[in-house]
């Protein structure tokens, strides 16, 4: 059976998550109104390249905490937790100052010729501002991943979103509201005041907390070698499929403008689909990801007790339970496509491109479990390798087929990337586990495979 703590953090985050996500897709909904659609689409262009930069700031940083503080949990070293943190948020902070930099440096090439409109300059640079707070967030978030008290980033991460929101619709009334740059750069400026107050409020909650970890620094633990191991290759993986997946949004309004639609119309066909669609789609997907979150420091644990049957165990009820609820929210949201188009967005348009991607759920939300459990076995870098080819597929379809095929292509290009990445992750995840991902109960033939899951 799962562990008590998993399930006890999973129903915590997960009820977190769909409070957050409520309040979010209200405000989604407000903020559509408030800026259209084709504002919404150059926010999106927008949040593809800051994202980008945030890849950098973190660099692996957040799943190396996690990593690295299981590893200590599963060796009954606690005193090298400390040392740990210490090392991961002085790397955070790094590489959070390093892309903040970049992108204050590089906005206007970026916003000229990378995305090929000047009036997202000003959020590119209010962006910058806040990598540094992105990054340590993330090594600290890791680390309570790691402890099982998630509640605290939670908290903390709940506080934020509604200061967040309020901080945007301060901002908001203080710009014409038909002028789509001034609109974009004030929502960049309330997301970025609420990370600096999220940033303060997880440090607070980190220092307090690691009292539990008081007594001598560990010594000869190669911590600082272990630390670079497990993030650079994932560092390295995550920017490429980061650049990638960027240049992929970058070229959908551009692909559009190409098969005939005008400029604010390729950003409202762009945002209706990536702005408005999505976020219902992967509404539900909070307890999957609640999941693949919390699965990797279990797993990490048994595997450093080298408990191969608690693993195939533990992955094979995920597997079972994330295949059940995906059906079922699939079969759900194509029913009610049109019913969920209108009440939320009061569009038709948008209710058919949800009944168009409802068959597509059962694979993202159970691919995100998948590639939880393939993280958690320390296979983050042939996971990454995966995502890497997703992306690199997608963005050579987009450049394709956009141009002639419009949005039925971007339809496409969801679809078929998407079964790709879980096909091949799925592989993976079977081999590991010696070709199974059912549960089953624990027999003298299953200990006898230990040697199925690789070790620590």
């Amino acid at each position: 059976m799962l562990r008590k703590r998993l399930i006890y953090n999973t129903a915590l985050l997960t009820g977190s998550s769909l409070l957050m996500s409520c309040i979010g897709m209200a405000f989604q909904v407000w903020l559509v109104g408030r800026i259209g659609s084709a504002g919404i689409g150059l926010y999106q262009l927008v949040l593809s390249v800051t994202n980008l930069c945030a890849t950098f700031a973190i660099s692996g940083i957040r799943f190396a905490a996690t990593r690295l503080v299981s590893e200590e949990i599963g060796g009954d070293n606690s005193t090298g937790i400390r040392a740990a943190m210490g090392r991961c948020i002085s790397y955070g902070a790094l590489f959070g100052l390093a892309a903040a930099a970049v992108l204050w440096l590089l906005a206007e090439p970026l916003g000229f010729l990378w995305i090929g409109d000047a009036r997202t300059v000003l959020s590119l640079r209010i962006s910058a501002l806040g990598m540094p707070c992105i990054s340590l967030c993330a090594a600290i978030s890791g680390y309570f991943t790691a402890c099982g008290r998630v509640w605290k980033p939670t908290l903390v991460h709940l506080i934020e979103q509604l200061i967040g929101i309020a901080l945007v619709a301060f901002c908001l009334e203080q710009v014409p509201a038909a002028d789509i740059e001034k609109s974009c750069a004030a929502v960049t400026l309330g997301r970025l005041a609420a990370d600096i107050i999220s940033l303060v409020m997880m440090f607070l909650a980190y220092r307090f907390d690691r009292r539990r970890h008081y007594g001598l620094m560990s010594r000869g633990t190669r911590l600082t070698e272990r630390m670079l191991k497990i993030a650079l290759p994932l560092a390295v993986s995550a920017y490429a499929r980061s650049a990638l997946t960027t240049l992929q949004h970058l070229l959908v309004p551009r692909g559009l403008k190409s098969a005939g639609y005008s400029a604010d119309g390729a950003l409202s066909g762009y945002g209706v689909i990536q702005g408005m669609v999505l976020p219902i789609v992967f509404f539900p997907s909070c307890i999957m990801a609640a999941l693949a979150e919390l699965i990797v420091p279990e797993l990490t644990e048994a595997q450093v007790r080298k408990d191969a049957p608690g693993i195939r165990r533990t992955t094979g009820e995920l597997f079972r339970l994330s295949l059940i609820f995906s059906l079922a929210v699939g079969v759900f949201m194509f029913v009610f496509a049109d019913m969920l188009g209108q009440a939320v967005y009061k569009s038709a348009e948008a209710g058919r491109y949800i009944r168009i991607l409802a068959p597509l759920i059962p694979i993202m939300y159970t691919d995100m479990t998948v590639d939880g459990c393939l993280k958690g076995l320390g296979q983050q870098v042939w996971s990454m390798a995966i995502n890497i080819l997703d992306a690199l597929l997608g963005l050579l379809l987009v450049w394709q087929l956009l141009p002639r095929y419009a949005l039925g292509a971007y339809i496409f290009i969801i679809y078929f990337t998407e079964l790709v990445n879980f096909v091949l992750s799925v592989n993976r995840l079977r081999k590991l586990l010696g070709g199974r991902l059912t549960a089953r109960r624990s027999s003298p033939e299953t200990t006898a495979q230990k040697s199925a899951v690789p070790p620590a």
